[in-house]
């Protein structure tokens, strides 16, 4: 009876300890919400986006229907991009005031099966129009799209980048629905956020938007627009006796200063 009743409280006792540990753990936490892209295409925009699509891309017509030609005398090929006078009236209501553009994809294939484009930015002063990752601030937790669809049997992923340089995709949802509608993604804990170093802050890179057709549905005409990419992002930074040697640009100033003397 006395072994049982020892082991009772050994019980009581590790559980409490447990409990306690668990609240010892507490890390405070500051929740904003970031817009990365609004979509709007306004002149002094950071980003210029572009496209990539897999094999089996439809030519261009024009009007005539003969093939349409680039400015290097090649036939001009889908996808292309556009922004349009539109929005979702679930975020601006039915007549916003000032102007609002989407960005506006418009795609065909000559085939069905498992085509994909790429969207992805650039920065609007590379003249080359390299392809450019766009840094998110803070520790993410959830990355978010206004994406309107027009109900075909499509999905949509995200790519990003983590410190390592290691590519993680994200399937964002299926945008087989009409109109538009918000698509959104947790961010995995096994996505590292974080070195165990100092700095131990390291951020993800956003790569691009991937939109996949499946071989049953129709890929001849199809028009996709995007409007908001917003990241909800834990701004909190930890001080401690020194916390500004860990700020790289900081270590950076001191050393070159130093480095002059």
């Amino acid at each position: 009876m006395k072994q049982i009743s020892f082991k009772i409280i050994c019980l009581i006792v590790m559980a409490c300890i447990t409990v306690f540990s668990s609240y010892g753990q507490y890390r405070a936490v500051s929740l904003e919400t970031r817009m990365l892209e609004t979509f709007n295409g306004d002149e002094d925009a950071p980003y210029i986006w572009k496209t990539q699509a897999s094999r089996f891309t439809s030519i261009i017509k024009d009007e005539n229907g003969d093939n349409k030609q680039d400015s290097n005398g090649h036939a001009s090929r889908y996808p292309v991009l556009s922004y349009i006078n539109a929005w979702p009236s679930t975020v601006f209501g039915g007549q916003p005031v000032n102007q609002i553009r989407s960005l506006g994809l418009r795609g065909a294939f000559d085939r069905r099966g498992y085509n994909w484009i790429d969207l992805y930015p650039t920065l609007a002063d590379d003249s080359e129009g390299n392809p450019y990752e766009i840094p998110i601030p803070g520790t993410i937790q959830n990355i978010d799209v206004w994406v309107w669809g027009a109900n075909l049997r499509y999905y949509m992923e995200v790519y990003l980048r983590d410190y390592r340089g290691v590519i993680h995709s994200l399937k964002l949802g299926d945008i087989s629905y009409p109109g538009w509608r918000n698509l959104n993604v947790n961010i995995p804990t096994n996505i590292p956020q974080a070195r165990r170093t100092l700095p131990s802050y390291a951020g993800l890179t956003f790569v691009k938007f991937r939109i996949w057709t499946l071989p049953v549905e129709r890929v001849d005409n199809f028009y996709i627009y995007f409007k908001q990419l917003k990241v909800l992002t834990d701004m909190f930074e930890p001080l401690f006796d020194g916390s500004d040697l860990a700020d790289p640009s900081r270590v950076n100033n001191l050393w070159t200063s130093n480095s002059s003397n």
